[in-house]
């Protein structure tokens, strides 16, 4: 590492740390020639591969902001998106790779998008998984049934509280 003060090129690390996010590590040096002591922080730079092949750095708030379109009009608060982003981005550098294709990334989003909110699911994977045709709607539609329990809040037109009176077919759900 080069000395900010002198340009000299040999420096020696006196202390390491990670921050408190643990995404980066913070070292103390001492340059040799000048004795002055600075401070470098690095970081694993992650950045995402387009299909036109242009590379970009990750983004958070690129997640978020796909995410939120998917959302809109459901009961999914800020907070709750950006812990999703956050577990996007935690999942993608598990897997160690600094250059990740952008459909891997909308692969990591299902999952906790799919925990999250099963209709924003839908909407998302029918826009990422391009879906053409309603049987592909049933077929998700079925897997997701498959997959979760009934009992979850919100996921079957059929699900009624116990304020619920009249019959199952003239349940109105409001959004």
């Amino acid at each position: 590492m080069r000395c900010p003060f002198c340009r000299n090129p040999d420096s020696r690390v006196v202390d390491s740390r990670e921050t408190s996010e643990g995404d980066a590590i913070r070292r103390r040096r001492s340059c040799s020639e000048c004795g002055r002591r600075f401070t470098t922080v690095e970081e694993m730079s992650l950045s995402v591969v387009k299909r036109s092949g242009v590379h970009e750095p990750f983004s958070r708030a690129k997640v978020i902001s796909g995410v939120r379109k998917a959302c809109q009009g459901r009961p999914v608060d800020e907070d709750a998106l950006a812990l999703l982003a956050a577990r996007v981005e935690d999942s993608i550098r598990a897997g160690g790779n600094p250059e990740i294709p952008a459909d891997e990334v909308g692969l990591a989003i299902l999952e906790p998008l799919r925990e999250l909110d099963v209709v924003a699911y839908l909407r998302f994977a029918s826009v990422y998984r391009a879906f053409e045709s309603l049987a592909d709607f049933e077929a998700e539609i079925t897997a997701l049934r498959a997959s979760t329990p009934p009992s979850s809040p919100g996921e079957h037109a059929s699900a009624r509280s116990e304020h619920d009176t009249g019959p199952p077919e003239r349940l109105v759900r409001s959004r």
